[in-house]
């Protein structure tokens, strides 16, 4: 049994992931909230959590999961210095004590644009930085991982089935509930290992998208 620490659990993209962790054999999700009081919603879930903050102390967190996915995020509409202290700073914070602690994977929920943000749109460039730099750095940290780049979430059903690829050469949609499912299935060994991809809604199963993506490194 792999214990999975979820960061971001108390968000939308989050949520979906700790159902999905709950139903697959092998995962024990483990919830990373910010505030004690988010701590019931879990326990109803009968999830275990960990109180640790992106922008203080990640060690203890760290050493307790097996895998990591990173789901947590401004949303690109904040002031750009919580942007960086949230989407830069804290996600590289926890890809270090991650390689500290010895975790296996790091799953990092990414954003289509971030492989060039001076083409993205002008409000979210900011933001489209900061994610630059965190996934750039989780790639030279010699620690095996999966950076998937979604376009826009949808509130849309589960369809399982999606498109990917290192570049898809446009912008799209995609429902939360398959971006959760893919970064679920990226935590499996040898899956999307060390790769950067972007996925939006299509019509190839998730599984077999995932492993048409060859890996690297």
């Amino acid at each position: 049994m792999e214990t999975i620490l979820v960061a971001g659990a108390n968000g939308k993209t989050g949520r979906e992931i700790i159902e999905i962790l709950k139903g697959t054999p092998g995962y024990k999700p483990l919830a990373m909230i910010r505030k004690e009081e988010q701590k019931a919603t879990f326990d109803l879930m009968e999830v275990d959590t960990i109180l640790a903050d992106l922008e203080g102390d990640l060690r203890a967190a760290a050493k307790k999961a097996d895998k990591i996915i990173f789901a947590a995020g401004s949303g690109g509409h904040t002031p750009p210095e919580k942007t960086i202290d949230v989407d830069q700073n804290g996600a590289i914070n926890l890809i270090d004590q991650a390689k500290a602690a010895g975790v296996k994977k790091f799953v990092m929920l990414s954003s289509m644009g971030v492989a060039d943000p001076k083409n993205g749109p002008e409000d979210l460039r900011h933001y489209l930085e900061a994610k630059k730099v965190a996934d750039d750095h989780l790639k030279a940290c010699f620690m095996e991982y999966s950076i998937v780049r979604p376009g826009y979430l949808t509130t849309g059903d589960k369809t399982n089935k999606i498109r990917a690829g290192e570049s898809l050469g446009e912008f799209g949609k995609i429902s939360r509930k398959d971006v959760a499912q893919v970064l679920v299935d990226c935590l499996e060994d040898g899956i999307a290992q060390n790769r950067a991809f972007e996925i939006l809604s299509g019509d190839i199963g998730i599984e077999f998208a995932l492993r048409e993506i060859p890996n690297n490194r």
